[in-house]
């Protein structure tokens, strides 16, 4: 985004109401214009080529096309990016892995400061998504490479892994190509409640190694992965027998809950130098100083450099401050943290 110019938004949605109520939210914002609206996505395709607009707000169910089939259609022709805006919790993963950069979730609202809640999320995921680099949507490939971690004490190990915008599908490319003996795996990515743990969901039917919502007093094990579940904090604590999990509603820590710094923090605590902790793509701050404290304790710190981060922000911070030892492509992530492991 060219900086004093406004982020020129084409809104789509074929419900009239639902069209005005976003349209004349988001320009409440002087940072945003809204150029044009359409109610279908053969009126958007027309007003894209048109306005050229910086950011798209789409829905997902609309009349002659859906929005995923039309993001399919999009892509390769106009890579723009896209913040979809949808009632239907299903859709959304298929959208983001259909080229969206984020999405918000549309609510029942109910009364006048539910509506300012949903245009405040909108207006922020436009911001973010002005920044964002578009990615090619592409299915991700497991590294045939990576299917073996040479020393078996994986369990005195573990790997805590923070993302945000675009980390969907950023934590996807490193968990996918992880071996089934990895050490247990604790994951915060921001996301709101229910959709933690359908993200869960896809995740374990997608990859070799288990993935579930986390929930209080879980163990970390080798071979799985526990994501913070929405709306909760996640910390690491350790007994006699093994690190667990403790799952708590509490106030957001850098506008976030779960909050990834929160998650390192209690890793530093707890595993200390027998950590790695990654930090991947997402817009704000939100783990830089607790992977600072994580590589203070002794753990090996990895973060997602700029060209393959969908916003090159928690990852930045990080690095900035001192907190990354490695930087690497998202695509390399995995094979850094087999490698470590594998000589450590």
């Amino acid at each position: 985004m060219v900086k004093n110019k406004k982020i020129q938004v084409l809104v789509i949605d074929d419900a009239m109401v639902s069209r005005e109520i976003i349209a004349r939210g988001i320009v409440t914002d002087p940072f945003i214009e809204v150029v044009e609206t359409a109610s279908d996505v053969f009126e958007a395709r027309e007003k894209i080529i048109a306005h050229l607009p910086d950011v798209l707000t789409l829905d997902i169910h609309m009349p002659k096309m859906d929005g995923i089939s039309f993001l399919k259609k999009l892509m390769p022709q106009y890579p723009l990016p896209v913040v979809v805006i949808s009632g239907s919790e299903k859709s959304v993963f298929e959208a983001l892995e259909a080229g969206a950069v984020d999405f918000v979730v549309k609510p029942q609202i109910k009364n006048k400061k539910e509506l300012e809640q949903f245009l405040n999320e909108v207006i922020r995921k436009i911001k973010i998504a002005s920044v964002a680099k578009v990615q090619n949507t592409k299915n991700v490939q497991s590294d045939k490479q990576n299917n073996h971690i040479k020393r078996l004490d994986t369990n005195t190990k573990m790997i805590a892994i923070g993302a945000s915008t675009g980390g969907t599908d950023a934590i996807l490319k490193v968990v996918k190509n992880l071996p089934e003996n990895v050490p247990g795996i604790v994951v915060v990515q921001h996301m709101p409640a229910v959709f933690t743990h359908m993200y869960a969901k896809r995740l374990n039917a997608i990859c070799n190694i288990t993935v579930k919502e986390a929930q209080d007093g879980d163990r970390i094990e080798s071979g799985v992965v526990l994501i913070a579940p929405g709306e909760y904090h996640m910390k690491v604590y350790k007994d006699k027998s093994s690190y667990f999990v403790k799952c708590f509603r509490g106030e957001k820590v850098n506008g976030h809950a779960p909050s990834v710094d929160v998650l390192f923090d209690s890793v530093a605590e707890a595993a200390k130098h027998q950590a790695v902790g990654v930090i991947l793509t997402g817009m704000g701050s939100d783990g830089a100083k607790g992977l600072m404290k994580m590589r203070k304790a002794g753990a090996y710190t990895i973060g997602q450099d700029k060209n393959s981060s969908v916003v090159y922000g928690m990852p930045m911070v990080a690095y900035n401050i001192g907190a990354v030892q490695k930087q690497v492509g998202i695509d390399d992530i995995a094979k850094e943290v087999v490698k470590y492991i594998s000589s450590h």
